[in-house]
């Protein structure tokens, strides 16, 4: 194990990317990053329209590791159903949800003229 604190930072950086390699919803996102960068690539988009793809892609994924981390924090400290232990998991999935949707949208204004002009 590393001694230095800086690499350890990212030897526990990149754990916590192994770990959410096994989430399924990570993947999925993982899965349509792909996509869109393939499609950046394939439509030859701008410099600027490139800085906002990545910025979506990166911020849906760190959105997802948060939302990850809160809800394994949820079932340690609330191993039984409660209601506001399931009222924080929903609240958390739901910023997902909310800058997916908005990233989904730039990307179809991104895109579109790429496919129909």
């Amino acid at each position: 194990m590393p001694k230095n604190p800086i690499l350890l930072s990212f030897k526990f950086a990149f754990q916590g990317l192994a770990f959410a390699w096994k989430e399924r919803n990570f993947k999925l996102h993982i899965a349509s990053s792909i996509v869109v960068l393939a499609m950046g690539f394939y439509c030859q988009v701008s410099k600027i329209e490139w800085m906002l793809l990545l910025l979506c892609i990166a911020a849906v994924l760190s959105l997802e590791l948060i939302n990850t981390s809160l809800e394994k924090v949820v079932d340690l400290v609330s191993p039984n159903k409660h209601p506001l232990a399931g009222m924080a998991k929903d609240l958390s999935a739901s910023a997902v949800l909310v800058f997916s949707v908005a990233s989904a949208i730039l990307g179809i204004i991104i895109f579109y003229p790429y496919f129909f002009n």
